[in-house]
């Protein structure tokens, strides 16, 4: 589920849509949470669908550390990429405003944790070396992302979350640590969908 200050606005015919903000939204405010609207599907089940719903589901999902593919039932499909993303995903299936969020501003993520299943080719942005995104990019740029992370949930406590009752209860117990200083917060590294073991253990 999105944060209740968004709303989905057209971009451009290159673009399409997005997720832009209608309110401040303080960094280290919840900007997103999976929750039980949002559905998951396994490989069997995309190879079971036509080529259209196969390549919608692909374009408008990602996949978790388990390979399952989330749709999102919300305007959550349509944040698109930024390599200077406002929004930064923790190991805890919420993310977090990376930054302040003021009025107008699109809501962003980084497409390299999101386990895609091929290469992203993206428009240069300033500040970036990166031109694509890439399936195992969680492996190289884990230690930025999680420094983001960890700065967002430094202000955790300090702003409002509307989406806060919507955390998974097993994770509850160790947010509210990091949140307090008393835990050190998880790598990202976490969320990696590592196919070779998947291939492994299918053989």
């Amino acid at each position: 589920m999105m944060h209740p200050a968004t709303e989905l606005r057209f971009i451009n015919d290159s673009i399409g849509y997005g997720v832009f903000a209608t309110k401040l939204i303080p960094k280290g405010s919840i900007t997103w949470i999976l929750d039980d609207l949002d559905q998951m599907f396994d490989e069997s089940h995309l190879a079971s669908l036509d080529t259209v719903q196969r390549e919608h589901l692909i374009k408008y999902s990602y996949r978790d550390e388990q390979g399952r593919y989330i749709l999102c039932w919300d305007i959550a499909r349509y944040v698109n990429h930024s390599f200077n993303s406002s929004c930064i995903a923790t190991p805890y299936k919420f993310e977090l405003a990376a930054r302040d969020i003021h009025p107008g501003d699109e809501l962003t993520d980084d497409y390299g944790y999101f386990n895609l299943d091929k290469p992203f080719y993206c428009v240069p942005e300033p500040g970036s070396t990166r031109t694509k995104v890439m399936p195992d990019d969680i492996l190289y740029h884990y230690p930025e992302w999680d420094c983001k992370a960890d700065g967002a949930m430094r202000c955790f406590n300090h702003v409002e979350q509307p989406l806060k009752h919507l955390i998974d209860h097993k994770f509850m117990a160790k947010v509210a640590a990091i949140a307090q200083g008393d835990a050190k917060m998880d790598s990202i590294l976490a969320c990696y969908y590592d196919r070779t073991t998947t291939f492994k253990a299918a053989s």
